[in-house]
């Protein structure tokens, strides 16, 4: 397992901002590159990975109260892995509603189509993938270090990074106490998750082949969740999913009130509030959650058939933000009780 410390090169001691130290280092080259203040409680890291040999933006909002160690909750976007417009900062109210917790809400950009594994090829399009390395031995020590954490984590995402927070904490064992997919799909490695694995990298650009190798290649099996279930006992879980029947969001009062204050869809565009990007929502949006409903219903089968404990929530709506982000506030107990915090 890696060890973190100070590079004691200098000195002169290490740049802080905010609380924030930037001196932890990792043997292997993992380091915090450089920091940026947002706002008074949060700022932006460059964190150079060893892995993947580039550094990654990581915006983070500090603990509302910072006068002792806190625990961390990382939050995934989805295909677009934030590096767009498609991401928790700019779609929803996640940032507002954490402000008065004592956590360390901890946002990685970066991993498009990428599905936060360990690739086993280098991609011509989207080059060098180890976000399976990054996220279990890279960035949460560093994050411990740098923010004085209590070493307690969980993580939640959205789409396809659903399938990664119920993969990732079978990755490391014990490292994250509590995890929550909205709108995901844990089946990776059976016809029907693959096909849904395999279009969604393509959809980004990807080579799904360098991704887990030729179908039906071990790999597949070996990051299926579904497959590995039971390692997943003794983690606070939360899984839902619209049924992909329109919902409170899937009308045109509903989308300005998703995508209202500057916010647009997935797309980037900025006229998002008519008839178009309506139908679109309804049909395309509607189509992906309820396959993501099909695989979130036998997640639940299986968590159920292995007596291991899950939080889970069904409900009208579409593959789209303003659900992700009631089921962000929903899920919020879940989390907060693997993170050994109260409600609040």
């Amino acid at each position: 397992m890696t060890s973190f410390g100070v590079c004691a090169a200098t000195a002169e001691p290490a740049a802080t901002q905010d609380s924030v130290f930037t001196g932890a280092m990792a043997p292997d080259g993992s380091r915090i590159d450089g920091i940026e203040r947002i706002d008074d409680q949060n700022v932006r890291l460059q964190v150079y990975s060893a892995a993947m040999d580039k550094a990654f933006p990581v915006e983070i909002q500090r603990p509302a109260d910072t006068s002792q160690p806190r625990p961390s909750l990382y939050l995934l976007s989805g295909l677009d892995a934030g590096e767009s417009v498609a991401s928790w900062q700019a779609q929803t109210d996640v940032r507002p509603f954490m402000s008065d917790k004592n956590v360390n809400l901890i946002l990685p950009i970066g991993g498009k189509a990428s599905y936060y594994t360990d690739w086993v090829n280098d991609d011509p399009a989207l080059g060098r993938n180890k976000w399976r390395t990054y996220l279990t031995e890279e960035l949460p020590p560093l994050m411990d270090a740098a923010l004085g954490t209590n070493g307690v984590n969980a993580l939640a995402g959205i789409s396809t990074s659903g399938t990664s927070v119920l993969a990732l904490p079978i990755a490391k064992p014990g490292l994250y106490r509590a995890a929550a997919s909205y709108s995901g799909c844990a089946q990776t490695s059976d016809p029907l998750g693959a096909y849904f694995v395999r279009t969604a990298v393509a959809a980004g650009g990807g080579d799904p082949t360098n991704m887990w190798g030729p179908p039906n290649s071990p790999e597949w099996q070996a990051n299926d969740p579904y497959l590995h279930a039971e390692d997943l006992r003794g983690v606070e879980l939360y899984l839902s999913s619209g049924t992909g029947r329109p919902g409170k969001y899937d009308t045109i009062d509903g989308r300005k009130e998703q995508l209202g204050g500057g916010r647009t869809q997935i797309d980037g565009k900025t006229d998002q509030l008519g008839p178009i990007g309506l139908v679109n929502q309804v049909i395309v949006g509607g189509a992906i959650e309820n396959a993501t409903s099909f695989c979130t219903r036998h997640m639940e089968e299986k968590l159920a058939s292995l007596d291991i404990p899950a939080t889970i929530h069904y409900s009208p709506g579409t593959h789209s933000w303003g659900y992700w982000q009631d089921e962000f506030k929903g899920s919020w107990p879940t989390l907060a009780h693997g993170l050994g915090l109260s409600e609040e």
